[in-house]
């Protein structure tokens, strides 16, 4: 064989492809909660699906995992180092750990260790540690670069009343990896993903820290931004340049902003637990950017738990309304299950995964705007005393569920 091919057959090696079932990152392979899966279980036994494997041994810590390629990436927690655990999607066996931080601090409510998922793009994993190091592995857990949020861009996360750890899921556009240090100087940054060098910077306005929103990309008009939720509030900014395009403040929490906005179009919808939830519209023409609002409603504080939108209707869950199904484009409330209460979310096949923040229990309901329609309720075996955020993953027929140091792949293929 020539010198040429054997470097292109390495290439494809080490570039897996790209199920069209894997999870490649926080919240599935458009970072909307939506899993790309077919041919699942449409309902549950009494009992709930098998379980396909289970780990009880992998560190402690909030993320979800990244299923790519025949193989398990999360992040996880073992006295004060973070690292990236890779496993095999089909015996959960350990196939490498990487070390990518440090624990970071926490003043107020102390939930220590990681809380970002890994994301996965050709042959590199880009993991963000808790204090705030951004690690770029490959896939064979190898170093490539890694930044420091803090130290390199004076990166400042919380309130002026409380400080907690980074919870981003770092967003990868192309040649550019999107983070957000948070601060005056460089409320964003893009580096180049596979050097780490800078691209821009986005200066942010006094107080605008990170928060445990993750960026997503929008494109109106022609005019491609990212957006993300900072202390001060909902902020846009040119995907070339940095340059700071609209804000909308009017959902920000007064205790932490934590809902990645669910973006739709033109159309941006944020959240806060305490704050309410409101929908912006988004308008480009001469050379001007501008956010409209278009509703706010106090009840619909989706927070922690994420939101999907599923045929022009946005679900989400509080602890007021528990589950809960409105129209999109105004905000209109079709029906709401408290018994669910709060919850953390997923979707696939026109299904909603909602995981209960209390027990942990998994409920598989129709994404029907018509009516609450239940098909199944999962018990989580193994659970912990702490709440069950991490979100739910649905990839390759698993439904992945994490605990702290419990990792559970069910099988929900039909």
């Amino acid at each position: 064989m020539t010198r040429p091919f054997l470097l292109a057959l390495s290439m494809l090696v080490l570039a897996w492809p790209l199920s069209a079932a894997d999870w490649p990152q926080w919240r599935g392979p458009n970072r909307d909660g939506i899993s790309q899966d077919n041919g699942l279980l449409p309902a549950w036994p009494p009992e709930g699906p098998k379980v396909r494997w289970k780990r009880t041994d992998i560190g402690t810590g909030y993320s979800s995992p990244a299923v790519v390629g025949g193989r398990v990436f999360i992040q996880t927690t073992a006295g004060n180092e973070e690292f990236a655990l890779c496993l095999d999607e089909k015996s959960g066996d350990q196939v490498w750990k990487s070390p990518i931080g440090h624990v970071g601090k926490n003043r107020g409510p102390n939930y220590p260790g990681t809380r970002s998922s890994p994301t996965v793009v050709g042959d590199l994993v880009f993991c963000l540690a808790s204090a705030g190091e951004l690690t770029c592995l490959g896939t064979d857990g190898t170093l490539k670069w890694q930044k420091d949020l803090v130290k390199d861009f004076g990166g400042k996360v919380g309130t002026d009343q409380q400080s907690w750890a980074y919870s981003e899921s770092v967003l990868v556009d192309g040649d550019a990896v999107i983070c957000t240090p948070g601060g005056k100087d460089a409320a964003l940054v893009a580096l180049n993903k596979s050097t780490g060098t800078v691209l821009w910077k986005a200066p942010g306005e006094v107080g605008d820290a990170a928060e445990y929103a993750s960026p997503m990309p929008l494109e109106v008009s022609g005019t491609k931004q990212y957006v993300t939720f900072l202390r001060k509030g909902v902020i846009s900014v040119d995907a070339k340049t940095g340059q700071v395009l609209w804000r909308y403040g009017k959902t920000v929490d007064p205790g932490a902003n934590i809902l990645t906005p669910v973006v739709y179009r033109d159309k941006v919808f944020s959240a806060g637990s305490r704050s309410g939830g409101g929908l912006v519209q988004v308008k480009a023409s001469d050379g001007k950017v501008e956010a409209r609002e278009v509703y706010f409603d106090k009840s619909l504080g989706s927070s922690i738990g994420g939101a999907v939108l599923i045929d022009g209707h946005l679900y989400g869950a509080t602890s007021g309304l528990g589950l809960y199904c409105v129209e999109f484009e105004t905000g209109k409330l079709k029906w709401n299950e408290k018994a669910i209460g709060n919850a953390s979310l997923c979707s696939a096949e026109g299904r909603i995964y909602a995981r209960s923040h209390s027990s942990g229990d998994v409920f598989l309901v129709e994404a029907n705007p018509a009516e609450y329609v239940q098909h199944g309720r999962l018990k989580q075996a193994h659970r912990s005393k702490t709440p069950a955020w991490p979100h739910p993953v649905v990839a390759n027929g698993g439904l992945y569920l994490r605990d702290m140091d419990v990792l559970i792949c069910y099988d929900v293929k039909k």
